[in-house]
């Protein structure tokens, strides 16, 4: 007998969709009588054409009702061992929301099985099990109850959620008149306290604010430290590194990966983007520029000189820009523009800072310009970089790509890095590691 306490074989789930086979068309009065007068005529003719067709094909099937199965799932088998911590990544309508709620007893499977051999607890939409004419304390009761906990269960951990939800003021408001924030942070501390060897979380958590993120997040690691296992939906490549060690990865209702974090990731990732790590043009003629410069290569190298879409914040890396030079009479110059994933533009560099570039001269043929990035600058999360080639006084852009590569930076979460005993999601877009000294001025 397996020891999984999850164990999914086979899975399945199909809906049945409709398509609507004529548009509805709105049509003027004087359309609507000349319908009505040619009627009788209409239905001479059908009856004639019917006639005719019973009579040549007498064994011809029913028409198509317009009806098509949808397998939102399909040949889904994997388990899950105690105490494991698993991130479920993929596109919108990958089926991960379908899958959670199979494994939440919300939905049934069209086919397949799924065993689990725990109580479960789960928050896949804002105010699951609540019901909206109740209070906030009653909906704990609620809510516990259906999870499958006793009322003593409740009590003992009755403090500790209120606390957490932050919602001591409207514990006796009927919850119909809680914002969706208070609403998503009562359910969460709801299925993160009580005591369910199993908590599943969609990524619902994006309702909250940050702070509250940031502490619903911290509360998932506490409770992977105490054994309990965890399902973890998120489109946040940096939150699913920091909790999942495992990673399943689903496209268009198929698992296509089931391994390491950072391997499923990295797959996600370079499926994703239209932007890859490497952009290459392998002829000016299709390059982006003018009759000065056009681009020919963009690309991302990790510390060991490896094009990567993956960067370990606290490596050095470089960006390497290659351009066709197709004059003499200017210089060309190169300039990255590093945007983050909320479109916040970061900082811009130009190859003209480095003196090398005012001693040397343009001649025509190919030109790399690389730029090397420090480690302990940026933050985690996804980058893009906008590459363009330009002469200056006047300021020209001879070739421009925006999103020319996209890279995803990482943290390892060493203790000699920068985040040292900090183990939660370090904020904001930059992260340098700056000398601090520290001394006692009085005992």
């Amino acid at each position: 007998m397996s020891d999984a306490i999850i164990q999914v074989d086979n899975l399945g789930k199909c809906y049945r969709i409709t398509h609507q086979q004529q548009p509805r068309r709105y049509m003027a009065l004087r359309d609507v009588i000349a319908h009505k007068v040619a009627a009788p005529f209409r239905a001479l003719k059908r009856r004639d054409s019917s006639s005719k067709a019973l009579s040549q094909n007498s064994d011809a099937g029913p028409a198509s009702s317009g009806k098509e199965d949808f397998w939102a799932l399909k040949n889904i088998s994997f388990e899950v061992k105690p105490g494991e911590v698993v991130g479920i990544i993929g596109r919108n309508g990958a089926g991960k929301s379908t899958l959670l709620k199979i494994l939440s007893r919300i939905t049934e499977p069209s086919e397949g099985r799924v065993r689990l051999r725990a109580r479960v607890a789960s928050l896949l939409e804002v105010g699951t099990g609540f019901h909206p004419e109740l209070t906030g304390r009653e909906n704990i009761f609620l809510n516990g109850a259906i999870l499958g906990m006793h009322a003593a269960e409740i009590r003992q951990k009755f403090d500790e959620i209120v606390a957490f939800a932050e919602v001591e003021k409207f514990l006796d408001t009927p919850v119909k008149h809680f914002s969706s924030g208070m609403y998503v942070r009562l359910a969460f501390a709801v299925a993160a306290h009580l005591e369910s060897e199993i908590l599943i979380v969609d990524e619902v958590l994006a309702v909250g604010d940050a702070q509250f993120q940031k502490k619903c997040l911290g509360k998932v690691e506490e409770v992977s430290l105490h054994g309990r296992t965890v399902l973890f939906v998120s489109h946040s490549m940096p939150t699913i590194l920091r909790l999942c060690k495992r990673v399943i990865l689903l496209q268009r209702g198929l698992l296509v990966g089931d391994g390491p974090a950072q391997e499923m990731t990295r797959r996600y990732l370079t499926s994703r983007t239209e932007s890859p790590v490497e952009r290459v043009w392998s002829t000016p003629e299709k390059a982006p520029g003018d009759n000065v410069a056009k681009l020919h290569a963009v690309r991302i190298r990790n510390s060991t000189g490896q094009v990567m879409e993956m960067i370990d914040i606290s490596e050095p890396f470089e960006i390497e820009v290659e351009y066709w030079n197709l004059q003499e009479r200017l210089k060309p110059s190169v300039s990255i523009h590093f945007t983050n994933e909320d479109g916040v533009l970061l900082f811009v560099s130009n190859d003209f800072v480095n003196h090398d570039w005012w001693n040397s001269t343009r001649k025509p043929g190919l030109v790399r310009a690389t730029c090397q990035i420090p480690a302990n600058l940026l933050s985690e999360g996804q980058f893009f970089v906008l590459a363009a080639v330009c002469t200056y006084n006047p300021p020209v852009i001879h070739a421009l790509e925006r999103d020319a590569v996209c890279f995803q930076a990482v943290d390892q979460y060493d203790m000699e890095k920068t985040r040292e005993k900090f183990t939660q999601k370090w904020p904001g877009a930059m992260r340098p590691k700056l000398t601090w000294s520290v001394s006692q001025e009085r005992a």
